[in-house]
This record gives structure tokens, sequence and C-alpha cells, in this order.
């Protein structure tokens, strides 16, 4: 077996993490810019922290030394609404990822529909079968990555997914990331009943 000393292989690091760890849900974020437009980007260093309290984290890197706009729009507006994205919405979830200037839109260039959020000013994707509206609870700052955790407030479900109080993951056929350009969808499933 190979082995490989991360302090040594730093600038690898990226890849080896992004290549071995996986499948990884992806967070499709909107924020608040200041000048009120709608930021759009998707995350997929992203998971569930707890369920009581209900809280969820997302890793945003740096571009070069600078936050990105959507840690920027967090930290100063305290809130976040979190997509899932289904299969049907991946190439639009892609288009997000291109860095625009603050007075382009994400949502007319990757032709999407801003919703009102219930709980919070910022709006949320109208294209996403599942929102969690999100407030700011606590982060930590890395060397090139905010670590936020965000506490989530509401949550926005397309009946059609929702039955006995569960989610039906063939209905709502979320997306995740692999590495490099390949993204996964839901193939085989498994049941392995728990020990007791």
């Amino acid at each position: 077996m190979l082995f490989l000393k991360a302090s040594e292989v730093e600038k690898e690091n990226y890849k080896l993490m992004s290549g071995a760890i996986l499948p990884r849900p992806i967070a499709w974020i909107t924020t608040l810019q200041e000048n009120g437009k709608v930021n759009v980007a998707p995350f997929s260093y992203f998971n569930i922290v707890s369920a009581q309290p209900p809280l969820l984290s997302v890793s945003i890197r740096y571009d070069t030394d600078n936050q990105k706009d959507t840690s920027r729009n967090i930290f100063r507006n305290k809130e976040f609404v979190v997509h899932i994205i289904s299969e049907e919405y991946m190439e639009q979830a892609n288009k997000t990822s291109k860095p625009l200037s603050n007075i382009e839109s994400e949502l007319d260039y990757a032709s999407l529909s801003q919703v009102p959020s219930k709980l919070i000013k910022t709006p949320g994707l109208k294209e996403s079968k599942i929102r969690l509206e999100c407030v700011y609870e606590t982060h930590l700052k890395l060397e090139t990555t905010d670590l936020i955790i965000g506490r989530v407030v509401g949550f926005h479900i397309e009946e059609e997914l929702f039955s006995n109080g569960k989610i039906d993951l063939e209905k709502l056929r979320p997306v995740s990331r692999l590495s490099g350009s390949r993204y996964g969808l839901i193939g085989e499933i498994k049941h392995v009943p728990k020990e007791t």
C-alpha cells in the first residue's frame, strides 16, 4: 500500500481528499450581495453536523487570498439557503460554479428562478425540491478556508417527495460530487439492517 505524508505532498492534498472522500453531497447556496442581488454557488464540502439542534456545515475555500462572495455574504447577513440538487438541475448547478462579477447574476446566467423564504430575507431557488433556510451559528477560520456552521430554521420540501415523515430518495434523485468533472447519481441501493 502506498503511503504519502500529507505535509510532503501538500499541493496534492486537494486532489487526494476529493478523490478519496466521496461521494460528497452538494450544497447549492443562495446568499444576498450588498447590492441586493442573489448570489448562487455550489459547494461539495458540505454535510450534517447535528440533528438536535439542526446544524449543517459548509467549507468554503478562498479564491487565491480572497474570501468568496458566499462567505462574505453569510458573515454580513448571518443567513443563507441550502438547496439539494436533483439530477434534472445538475447542468444548471454546474453553471453556477463559474466565477462572475458582482454586477452579474448567476440566476440569469443559469436560467434560475428565485422564490421568497419564510423566515429569512435571502430567497431560495424554485428549481430545488428541497431548500433549507439557515442562520449563521458559528465558524472556524482555517488557513484558506471558512468552515461555517449554520442552523436550519425551516425546511421546504416538495410534497411529492414527503411521505410518512420520510423523504423519497428515488423521487429526489440527488446529485453528489465525485472528483474532477465527475458527478454521481443514485444507483443500486442495498439495505443492511443495523445490528441490535
